[in-house]
């Protein structure tokens, strides 16, 4: 089964209005024309709504960095899915290694928000890792399995459907250091056998999982060309327009 490729740049806490207007309208330019792959971009909040203005009638998604499972009240700090929603979003970056580790969501947690997105219309992305000590530690797979089954406990065969994982080694990320492409790929086969155990195979199938991890010009063809990559999840890469364009316009 083929996957429609998925190019996602993760800004994290980076750009203000005029800056981040500008990466987007740059980025908008140089995905015009790709109908063979997905682009998105998840800004912080703030301009959310600032760079889906900028990027209206254009064929790149926006997301939202995180996501609560409820539409609305007393939840101060955080931002529902119908606000990411109204603000121009279609999708939701969830679980990532920087809110397990820095701010200590459990995937009890990132359930629930797994959850509310999907209940509200959002496309999830479940990021999902292990850290250097659990690579040393040969616990890889072991934690894999632990984020996907509690993470997606509850999501039925059609929420799956709506779904993206994305895989993150924690010890790649922002670290110069890349999984190889022998790594990446083993990771990402070993996610797709387990969901066609917890769902049906064609699921397992069509479910697209992307790589994240110190992905950069020099090593996104060799990712791509791994039979079980369907794209990247980006951070440093994706704040410089020509890196990430030739990111984008992967060979």
């Amino acid at each position: 089964m083929k996957r429609r490729p998925l190019l996602a740049g993760n800004w994290k806490m980076h750009n203000t209005v005029i800056d981040a207007c500008q990466l987007a309208a740059e980025i908008g330019k140089c995905s015009a024309g790709l109908s063979d792959r997905d682009v998105l971009l998840a800004p912080p909040y703030t301009v959310l709504s600032e760079v889906a203005h900028v990027l209206q009638g254009s064929e790149v998604l926006i997301a939202s960095q995180n996501v609560c499972w409820e539409e609305q009240g007393a939840f101060t700090g955080e931002i529902s899915p119908a606000m990411v929603k109204s603000a121009g979003g279609s999708a939701a970056i969830i679980g990532h290694s920087e809110r397990r580790q820095i701010f200590h969501e459990d995937n009890g947690m990132i359930n629930k928000r797994i959850l509310g997105a999907l209940a509200f219309g959002l496309l999830p992305i479940l990021c999902i890792g292990e850290t250097l000590e659990e690579r040393e530690g040969e616990k890889t797979y072991q934690v894999l399995e632990e984020q996907i089954r509690k993470g997606l406990a509850g999501v039925s065969s059609e929420g799956m459907k709506e779904m993206v994982v994305a895989y993150e080694p924690v010890w790649a990320i922002g670290t110069g250091k890349t999984a190889t492409k022998e790594q990446a790929q083993e990771a990402h086969a070993f996610v797709r056998k387990l969901l066609s155990e917890m769902y049906e195979k064609d699921i397992a199938d069509s479910v697209r999982i992307l790589y994240g991890g110190s992905v950069k010009p020099a090593n996104v063809d060799e990712l791509m060309a791994q039979i079980d990559i369907d794209g990247a999840l980006v951070g440093g890469a994706a704040l410089n327009a020509e890196s990430f364009c030739r990111i984008i316009n992967f060979t």
